[in-house]
């Protein structure tokens, strides 16, 4: 991925928590067939001082996990954040008119070996965790348990689970770093104008609260 310096990300734990913010993945992966992409949602786990991990599952009908093996090398992608810029939000375009449209965004890029895990014990533990993750801002939160057992033995039978050993993690924030401030901030009003409230955070955040 092209990352200019001034494009880094925010700071060390910006990528994994963008991750976890927008877990809906690209996954790519050479196979027979020359490149194939899925999109899965996956869930950022590390245990102690063990790997990072990426977890998911695809249907079993998904021929994904049998080319898996023991591991193959494979990219997942995680969009966060994107809109358009117009120049007239620039102050500039006012200035000088030496101005023109771009796109900002917010990507990461984990690259890593994965593997394919056909065990409905695994499985079932791994469900429960990825429900629980998606369902505690909700109330009352759904869980696993709340179907029928024999139900969730037969959704889990159709499923196979799939894990990223993490080798790199790439983070790509274009979010107007390289605009003067009156553009980049200009901007950013425009995108809260239009209801892009996420990208416009990215460009100002928003002032932390008071005491």
């Amino acid at each position: 991925m092209y990352l200019p310096r001034h494009f880094q990300p925010p700071g060390p734990d910006a990528p994994q928590q963008l991750m976890r913010d927008h877990p809906l993945a690209t996954l790519v992966v050479h196979g027979p067939d020359g490149l194939a992409a899925n999109h899965i949602p996956l869930l950022w786990q590390q245990d102690g001082d063990g790997p990072c991990l990426l977890r998911g599952h695809v249907a079993r009908a998904n021929p994904l996990w049998r080319q898996l093996g023991d591991g193959v090398p494979a990219l997942a992608i995680f969009h966060g954040p994107q809109a358009y810029i117009s120049p007239s939000w620039y102050p500039g375009k006012q200035q000088t008119g030496k101005v023109v449209p771009t796109w900002n965004y917010a990507v990461v890029h984990a690259h890593g070996r994965l593997r394919a895990i056909d065990d409905p014990q695994w499985l079932r533990s791994f469900v429960a965790t990825l429900t629980a993750e998606h369902e505690n801002r909700r109330t009352p939160p759904w869980a696993v348990t709340d179907a029928p057992p024999d139900y969730i033995q037969s959704m889990v039978a159709a499923i196979v689970g799939i894990e990223m050993t993490v080798e790199r993690l790439e983070g790509k924030w274009k979010a107007g770093q390289n605009q003067p401030e009156p553009n980049r901030l200009g901007a950013a009003q425009g995108l809260r104008g239009e209801g892009e409230t996420p990208m416009a955070d990215l460009m100002q955040p928003p002032p932390e609260p008071g005491p």
